[in-house]
């Protein structure tokens, strides 16, 4: 296995199956919704799962889950928590704009500094939301909303892991396919 993996290199990962994509998608979207719920609204200084997961997707799959499933699903956040109709279709697809254009080069750096590469992007998206929030008369919100790209670089190695896990399998190891 040296001779083709040198020691110190990343496993080859198995195509990401659409399936598990879209459901991994749908269970961050839940998971939003969980959270409003819970939380009786959005508050802002929770991090945003649908992002993280969108961000994630448009990082290791860019050609499956765009811009466009990014707006889609942005209207569907719009129209749960009842905010402005766009807002969070407009900082969706920023974010995931922002993070096909930068995929090449965060995927060449490990985990932790890939989360680092990417807490201006959330960091963006926020302000985005910010600005959208002022700019129609709504009160500006406490210190918290800083925290929320915070959390959503400090989840990113999880969201990896995580969303990585089915596709590090090996499908049939043996003495003469060491790949």
């Amino acid at each position: 296995m040296s001779a083709i993996m040198p020691r110190g290199t990343r496993q080859l990962l198995l195509p990401a199956s659409p399936g598990f994509i879209w459901l991994s998608i749908l269970f961050a979207l839940l998971a939003n919704f969980v959270e409003n719920f819970y939380f009786g609204g959005s508050v802002a200084w929770l991090p945003d799962f649908l992002a993280l997961t969108l961000v994630f997707w448009n990082i290791h799959q860019p050609r499956r889950i765009g811009m466009g499933v990014a707006f889609f699903f942005g209207l569907i956040m719009d129209v749960h928590q009842t905010t402005l109709l766009g807002q969070h279709a407009l900082c969706y697809s920023l974010l995931s704009f922002m993070a096909i254009t930068v995929h090449r080069r965060v995927l060449w750096f490990k985990t932790l500094t890939q989360a680092v590469h990417l807490l201006p992007l959330f960091v963006a998206a926020h302000l985005v939301e910010l600005s959208l929030h002022l700019l129609f008369g709504h009160a500006w919100p406490s210190w918290h909303l800083l925290l929320a790209p915070v959390l959503e670089s400090l989840l990113w190695p999880f969201a990896s892991f995580l969303l990585l896990m089915p596709q590090h399998r090996s499908p049939d190891p043996d003495a003469n396919r060491p790949l």
